[in-house]
């Protein structure tokens, strides 16, 4: 069965990863390179292992988190749909069994909040992983972030948490900002919907949202 060191360790992937997040930077998004992609990968193995999912359920989090953002190689719109496409092709190719590769592929197909389902408890691991991943260090350029309001965000959120409580009732995105550079009001104007689809996916998996923001509760 295909592994996710095998993932990691494909250097056609790797580059298609490269690739994709130098034309995000092109267009001045945030980082997407693997830092971004190793983070989802680890926490939805995280939320599932937590969780009690067998071992073959984690790894598969972790494969589809890895090839989440791969789609934008192609274009960031629809990049969802079209990295699901590019998946598919490159699980075939290597072995990857049918069952698994669906199960990849609707996880990468669904991680959007513009389209995005939690259609099953993998593609609700990933977009909770995908969604927590806000930090100073995605921020490309310091020099315009009083211009752009998703790097005014991203750059005033010194510390990120996502975790599940000791019950397994409820899944915690804490967050430091600092006012400084961002408001909470800021965080919430761009990132609403992707709390929504937090709030969706944590209900697939048993679980309770909640948002914390500065010791304050949001959600």
């Amino acid at each position: 069965m295909l592994t996710y060191d095998e993932i990691k360790k494909n250097e056609a992937i790797r580059t298609y990863i490269e690739k994709a997040d130098a034309s995000l930077q092109a267009l001045g998004y945030t980082e997407h390179s693997f830092p971004h992609v190793m983070y989802v990968a680890e926490m939805a193995g995280m939320i599932l292992e937590t969780l009690g999912y067998d071992e073959r359920t984690v790894e598969l989090a972790k494969i589809a988190g890895y090839l989440h953002d791969i789609g934008n190689l192609v274009n960031r719109v629809d990049h969802s749909q079209s990295g699901a496409i590019m998946a598919w092709s490159l699980l075939r190719d290597m072995g990857c069994e049918a069952s698994d590769v669906a199960t990849i592929v609707t996880a990468i197909g669904n991680h959007d909040e513009g389209s995005g389902v939690p259609v099953s408890p993998v593609a609700a691991a990933i977009q909770l992983a995908d969604k927590a991943d806000v930090r100073r260090s995605r921020v490309r350029s310091k020099e315009d972030i009083k211009f752009d309001i998703h790097d005014r965000v991203n750059y005033s959120v010194v510390e990120s948490k996502l975790k599940i409580n000791q019950e397994k009732t409820l899944i915690k995105l804490k967050l430091h900002i600092d006012t400084r550079y961002g408001s909470i009001m800021d965080y919430f104007e761009i990132f609403m919907n992707r709390m929504i689809l937090c709030r969706r996916a944590a209900d697939v998996l048993g679980l309770e949202f909640k948002l914390i923001i500065n010791e304050q509760q949001f959600a």
